[in-house]
């Protein structure tokens, strides 16, 4: 069991885990903080942490692990903040989206052997406490990120909490980590956001909006996610999330050809590859 656990960012991957943690018996103690007090408050109400710190130094002081929880783009400042308050043995963790620049920032500020990346891929596009769950990570992946660097037991301790929370943790380099994301989570956010603009500032998008069904709302529903968030991630993660938009752009444009040929054998050739490889994803 670890005595204290230290969340800095009780949102909903924060105060999720907090949640999960607390009822799997993984944590005697959970010490919150963030930048909202009236989130805290409710993640009090909650039961999803014991105690509110109201300093970084009083979050670090005497954890066993701290979580990060913010933005990706905060992390490495946060660490280096927390640093001098944190026990020397103190392990550090995070649950952000993009691995390879952020761990090895972390591992700098923090001491290589007591950082572990991971990264929870579970969530929605709603970000306090209001929306944490208990049960978010059952049976969702986890993907932990360790170099090598990383000290055993440390990597031993943070698979043991994720197991303990239900989630189905495997280990991937961290450079790996980013090039499958960008695909399947960084760029379609930002094509979220895009089709979202393109259509609300056309001419006549106030119009084409109000017509707006399911469908729309389905394949646009990423784009209510936080925009400072979602920059960060984007921001570091760059070249592969241009890469992964490039290989969009490309099979647009043979979207595109299909059309202006009137090639429908062409056009339902894709739709049936891409409906297929949607139909394995179940319900995710």
């Amino acid at each position: 069991m670890v005595e204290r656990l230290a969340i800095v960012g009780v949102g909903l991957i924060g105060g999720s885990f907090a949640l999960a943690a607390r009822a799997a018996g993984l944590v005697r103690e959970v010490v919150g903080f963030g930048r909202r007090r009236a989130n805290l408050e409710l993640a009090l109400e909650r039961g999803a942490i014991d105690r509110r710190a109201d300093t970084l130094a009083d979050a670090a002081a005497d954890a066993d692990v701290i979580m990060l929880a913010a933005p990706v783009g905060a992390c490495i400042d946060l660490a280096r903040a927390l640093r001098p308050a944190a026990r020397p043995d103190a392990l550090l963790t995070d649950v952000g989206s993009v691995k390879a620049s952020l761990v090895t920032g972390l591992e700098d500020v923090w001491g290589a052997a007591r950082v572990v990346g991971a990264h929870p891929i579970a969530g929605s596009e709603q970000t306090s406490i209001a929306a944490a769950r208990a049960d978010l990570f059952r049976n969702r992946r986890c993907v932990l990120t360790p170099t090598g660097r990383t000290a055993p037991d440390a990597l031993a301790l943070v698979r043991r909490l994720w197991e303990g929370v239900g989630a189905v943790v495997e280990t991937m380099d961290a450079a790996r980590h980013d090039e499958l994301l960008a695909r399947v989570s960084h760029a379609p956010h930002l094509i979220a956001y895009a089709l979202v603009d393109a259509v609300s500032a056309s001419a006549d998008g106030a119009a084409a909006l109000a017509l707006a069904g399911s469908g729309f709302a389905d394949t646009t529903r990423i784009a209510a996610s936080a925009p400072a968030l979602w920059r960060d991630i984007a921001l570091a993660n760059a070249p592969a999330v241009r890469a992964a938009l490039a290989e969009f752009r490309t099979t647009l444009a043979t979207v595109e050809e299909a059309l202006a040929r009137g090639d429908g054998v062409a056009l339902e050739a894709l739709m049936e590859r891409a409906r297929r490889a949607r139909a394995r994803l179940g319900g995710a």
